[in-house]
């Protein structure tokens, strides 16, 4: 692909706007984001918060630990650590620089200040509207679509922000680069001849804090320990370390580990994913470095080309699409092109399409590996001469035609699924 053609432009665009880095569960930290501006605009502590979520933002709040909240978990949490300690120019890592002193006026402030929740109205998937008091004066502030995207800022009902339509599923939202250009062939191409000055530093960070935080999950106890119960149990051989690397960032990540990742379409876990098994493959096979980051670049997209038809947040795992895509980026580390690539990603796909996203919690770490290895088995069936064919199930002859099953299957028919989760984890 030459640098004239209009979609390395926007495929390079698309990097910068996906690979950000975030401290903490990206829900939970899109909370505390909203808190820490909407204090800024309201000038002062606040004596009381409202928070509305959308069933999506409430599944996958529920359970995880906000970091440098000293272990707490909820909307609650994250929007007082947001109000009480967070830097809004931070973005992602609003609650990355908390002090001790500040943890202890958290965990004050929640004990005598009223934090209300409840469901958002409408039918937007990912929503978050906080409202704040002091006295007489109000804020109220709109996160729609995705993490960063405020499209309202009100205080004492003067609009001081309004920007951009509010979509159901965030694949479309407005203020991203147009991600209908992305195919696998395209993504592909652009791997192979990317001018690696273009990604290299995206990349490279990406690569050094993922791998960071696997480690951390590898050498200390986080959640329930996946990836070390994965090289107990199952040993040191690459497949495996593809699996257990990946676990183990989530294991910490998901417990409250106070170091930050990459995240990719919008999750930490898919960042971790998309990057981390790549890494294990590439030095075990002696690749170069610039091939490593073609690779985790390839990676990357195909992630980002699968999620944008499902939309940011549903019923379907996230990290499906990002283990499965990093099984692609291993049967192009192993010299394979667009067709080792894209059969790589249909059996994938095929064989663990189904699992769900039940919100952010410890067990993420086990659905990744799941994942990572479904992405395995798809390469290594193909070098062996097997596939699944177009007409079995959900597969359709051809990645695109596939793939393009799969967001209708997440999106549309895993609607009322992603509805009884959430009842489920609510007791409603």
């Amino acid at each position: 692909m030459k640098k004239s053609d209009s979609r390395y432009r926007h495929f390079v665009q698309i990097l910068r706007e996906e690979l950000v880095p975030a401290m903490g569960c990206t829900e939970p930290i899109a909370i505390a984001y909203g808190a820490a501006k909407a204090r800024e605009v309201l000038g002062c502590l606040p004596d009381r918060m409202l928070v509305e979520a959308s069933g999506n933002i409430i599944k996958n709040v529920k359970s995880v630990v906000v970091p440098n909240t000293g272990g707490l978990k909820g909307i609650e949490a994250a929007a007082a650590a947001g109000a009480v300690a967070g830097d809004a120019g931070k973005i992602l890592e609003v609650i990355s620089r908390v002090t001790e002193e500040q943890k202890a006026d958290l965990r004050a402030y929640l004990a005598g200040h009223e934090i209300r929740v409840k469901p958002a109205e409408g039918d937007v998937v990912f929503d978050i509207v906080l409202t704040l008091w002091s006295g007489e004066d109000r804020v109220r502030l709109r996160i729609a679509d995705y993490h960063t995207n405020i499209v309202l800022i009100e205080k004492n009902g003067e609009v001081l922000l309004k920007c951009g339509e509010v979509v159901a599923s965030g694949a479309a939202a407005s203020g991203l680069t147009d991600r209908s250009c992305l195919t696998v062939d395209a993504i592909v191409d652009f791997a192979d001849t990317v001018d690696l000055a273009d990604v290299r530093e995206l990349v490279e960070r990406q690569i050094e804090y993922n791998c960071a935080i696997a480690r951390e999950g590898m050498d200390n106890p986080w959640g329930a320990n996946i990836g070390k119960v994965l090289r107990t149990y199952y040993g040191e051989d690459v497949k495996v370390r593809a699996r257990y690397m990946a676990a183990a960032g989530s294991d910490a990540r998901m417990s409250g580990c106070e170091m930050p990742v990459i995240i990719v379409s919008g999750s930490g876990n898919q960042g971790i994913t998309a990057s981390v098994p790549v890494v294990e493959y590439a030095g075990e096979l002696g690749v170069s470095h610039g091939k490593l980051l073609r690779a985790v670049t390839l990676s990357d997209l195909l992630t980002i080309h699968m999620k944008t038809g499902i939309g940011r947040l549903s019923a379907y795992c996230g990290a499906v699409s990002a283990g499965c895509a990093a099984g692609g980026a291993i049967a192009y580390l192993h010299g394979g092109g667009r067709r080792e690539v894209a059969h790589t990603l249909v059996n994938a796909l095929a064989t663990i399409s189904g699992m769900i996203c039940d919100g952010a919690k410890p067990s993420c770490a086990a659905k990744i590996a799941a994942a990572v290895d479904a992405g395995v088995l798809g390469w290594h069936m193909f070098r062996s001469g097997q596939q699944f064919r177009g007409g079995e199930g959900i597969v359709t002859k051809g990645v695109e035609e596939t793939i393009a099953n799969i967001g209708r299957l997440g999106r549309l028919g895993m609607r009322e699924t992603d509805r009884e989760i959430i009842r489920i984890m609510t007791g409603s």
